[in-house]
């Protein structure tokens, strides 16, 4: 019944720079062949910088770890090249059930809406999320160093230099910028003396992934106190090939050596499971929570993200996907940096964008592990209280926390941010990641977010694309690096302008759109600014905010 990943090894390849001196400079180099780093470099490649990724390992990640990418990481992939193979091999959901005992207590549903193109959450091994992106590194022209470790690291103020250990020797080589995406431990951060402050959370949990054939559906399922495990938690998500990710609370007493052996996590499952029913372990670790973050994600020309920069539990899905934003927000920036087109103080609100964004998930991660593990009696009484009541009261239901699911930030206190002038409804602030929607585009079919991304663009609506004065969009077209395009209520176009056709009405609802309203999307399709009236002065205005350029 195992179906055993075959693990790839990538091949190793001498180094130029062990043949020459003196060292050899590029623009980027990436620490890291994680799925955090490689999706900056491949972002990066796409805006047209060429990247180096340095690893200390030949092939993919060890066991499943990361398990569930959330809808906007999957939009993310979709920039990058490796949406649909992600949503292909993964197990979709938008479901998950939290039980009492043998009781379903609650449930939800991560798309309550209709008309987006990507599920809630997709589950997938990180081996083959990792695997995919490798081939797309290669695809995209990323240069994909294996078995070389940072040994070393030496910053000044206008370049990096580092020193790298291979099979074949030692050498140096420097670089503009350093992406750090090297993970929780970061050797690099501890070289540079750089602390991660927060909480180490006093409970163990044990990780088994079970292949085994079941009928059960694709929904996250989260016990408190079930019967097959008294007095603690655990949690079961399906994901590809039929494993099935089991988690099980363990206590802070727990031996982590003797929890992983065989002997100890086979009745734990049987107790789940039943006794007739086959499984085979693929995979089984112990981990603890950790909620931290570095002060901040920039420090002179090195740029640190995912893990290297914070952790979280993962209950909430929130560790990979905030990386994998993490490069979203800073790929685009770094880019402009490197054309001229930008001040590097543009790179501080990577920083300050996404230390908010990692105190939103600290702080989600911290109430979510309150919850499933109390500190004292009084807490677990209190806890147990809420989920009976929450059985039959929806305002008890609000209070379950078996885990917040990853959501994108919404960079509200942004210095890129443009304030409104004009009153507009929904959830499309300045700071905003873009709600998709589906258009038209020449009579094919599409959606809104495979329109967007990778470069400043001005949406504007009206009811007939014949309606709108492009003159003045042709203007701002020719004075900026902006991208116009129409969205309209009816099917039509102009020549020499796209027109995106709402032909579900799902963007005028959304955005609130009037006619004559006008965004101006950021290259992570977060929005910059909006207007009921375009005017090209106040859109140029936010485009310079947007860039930090005075």
């Amino acid at each position: 019944m195992l179906k055993t990943y075959r693990y790839p090894r990538y091949e190793y390849r001498r180094p130029p720079e062990l043949d020459s001196a003196p060292p050899s400079r590029r623009p980027v180099i990436v620490v890291g062949a994680g799925p955090v780093g490689m999706a900056a470099a491949i972002d990066l490649t796409q805006h047209g910088v060429p990247v180096v990724v340095l690893d200390d390992d030949d092939t993919v990640s060890i066991g499943s770890r990361g398990v569930c990418y959330a809808k906007r990481a999957l939009e993310i992939f979709d920039r990058l090249g490796i949406g649909d193979a992600v949503c292909r091999k993964g197990v979709s959901w938008d479901v998950g059930r939290t039980f009492f005992g043998e009781r379903e207590v609650f449930s939800f549903n991560l798309r309550p809406q209709p008309d987006h193109k990507r599920p809630g959450m997709v589950n997938l091994q990180q081996y083959y999320l990792e695997q995919m992106l490798v081939e797309r590194c290669v695809e995209a022209g990323v240069e994909m160093r294996w078995k070389n470790r940072v040994a070393g690291v030496r910053t000044a103020e206008r370049s990096v230099s580092l020193d790298v250990e291979t099979p074949d020797g030692r050498y140096a080589i420097d670089c503009d910028w350093l992406i750090v995406a090297d993970g929780a431990r970061s050797p690099i951060r501890h070289m540079l003396g750089l602390d991660v402050e927060g909480k180490v959370f006093t409970d163990r949990f044990l990780i088994a992934d079970v292949v085994m054939q079941a009928d059960f559906p694709a929904e996250r399922w989260f016990w408190f106190d079930p019967p097959f495990h008294r007095n603690q938690s655990v949690l079961l998500h399906k994901q590809a090939d039929n494993v099935w990710r089991i988690d099980f609370q363990l206590g802070w007493d727990a031996d982590p050596e003797q929890e992983k052996k065989p002997e100890r996590v086979v009745p734990r499952i049987r107790a789940m499971l039943g006794e007739e029913r086959p499984f085979e372990l693929e995979w089984v670790s112990v981990y603890t929570f950790q909620c931290r973050r570095m002060q901040k994600f920039r420090h002179g020309r090195l740029l640190f993200v995912g893990d290297a920069a914070h952790q979280v539990s993962p209950f909430g899905a929130r560790g990979a996907n905030s990386g994998i934003q993490d490069t979203d927000n800073l790929a685009w920036k770094l880019a402009l940096v490197l054309a001229g087109q930008a001040p590097e103080q543009l790179l501080d609100s990577y920083s300050e964008e996404r230390t908010v964004a990692a105190d939103e998930n600290i702080m989600n991660s911290t109430r979510s592990t309150d919850f499933i593990t109390p500190k004292s009696g009084a807490s677990r009484t209190l806890r147990n209280a809420v989920l009976q009541l929450a059985g039959h009261h929806a305002f008890a239901r609000k209070l379950v926390n078996s885990g917040r699911l990853s959501v994108p930030s919404i960079y509200t206190e942004s210095p890129l941010n443009t304030p409104d002038a004009d009153a507009f409804a929904g959830d499309m602030v300045p700071g905003a990641p873009l709600d998709d929607a589906p258009v038209e585009v020449d009579g094919q079919a599409s959606w809104l977010l495979d329109q967007l991304g990778g470069r400043f663009q001005l949406l504007v609506y009206a009811e007939r694309a014949a309606d709108v004065d492009t003159s003045t969009l042709a203007e701002l077209k020719t004075a900026t690096p902006i991208e116009p395009m129409l969205v309209t209520a009816k099917p039509g176009g102009r020549p020499g302008m796209r027109a995106l056709h709402d032909v579900r009405g799902r963007f005028l609802e959304r955005y609130d759109a009037l006619p004559g309203s006008a965004w101006l999307v950021r290259p992570d399709q977060h929005v910059a600014a909006r207007w009921r009236r375009l005017e090209p002065g106040a859109v140029r205005a936010a485009m310079a905010r947007a860039t930090c350029n005075p």
